[in-house]
C-alpha cells in the first residue's frame, strides 16, 4: 500500500511488528538470565509461565494495535486519492501547487486537453427556448 508521500504502509507494519517481537525478545533474555534477580535481588529461577503470560500479553496488545493501524493506513491511502480541487476557480492542488485543470493532467498523465461543450450545455446555452 505505497502512497504518494513516499512511505510504504507496508514497511510500517513491518517495523511496528519487529518492535514487539524485539520486546518479546527482550523480555525472555531477562527471564532466562534472571537480569531482574541479578539488578532487584530475588530468586533466580526460570519460571515459565511468567515468560509465557508476558509474551501473551505482549501479542495481545500487538493485534489490536497491528490491525488499527493497518485500517488507518488504508484510510490515510484512499484519502491520499482524492483529487483537490478549488471551489471557485476549479485549480487543482498537486504537489504544492495550484494547476489549471489542463496543466495538472499535462503534469500527472502526460495528457493534452482539449475544450468542447457537452450536449446539456449545449443544449442550454445555443438553442432558443420556446
Amino acid at each position: 500500500m505505497p502512497n504518494s508521500s513516499g512511505f510504504s504502509g507496508r514497511r510500517i507494519l513491518i517495523g511496528q511488528s519487529i518492535g514487539f517481537l524485539l520486546l518479546i525478545v527482550i523480555m525472555w533474555i531477562v527471564e532466562i538470565f534472571h537480569l531482574q534477580a541479578i539488578v532487584f535481588g530475588g530468586p533466580q529461577e526460570f519460571i515459565w509461565t511468567r515468560a509465557i503470560a508476558r509474551t501473551v500479553t505482549v501479542v495481545l496488545i500487538w493485534l489490536p494495535v497491528h490491525f488499527t493501524t493497518r485500517r488507518l493506513l488504508q484510510r490515510l491511502h484512499e484519502l491520499e486519492g482524492f483529487l483537490i480541487m478549488c471551489s471557485w476557480c476549479r485549480r487543482v492542488g498537486h504537489e504544492n501547487k495550484w494547476l489549471s485543470v489542463e496543466d495538472y493532467f499535462d503534469s500527472k498523465f502526460d495528457t493534452e486537453t482539449s475544450h468542447g461543450i457537452c450536449p446539456d450545455c449545449a443544449k442550454k446555452n445555443f438553442i432558443p427556448s420556446a
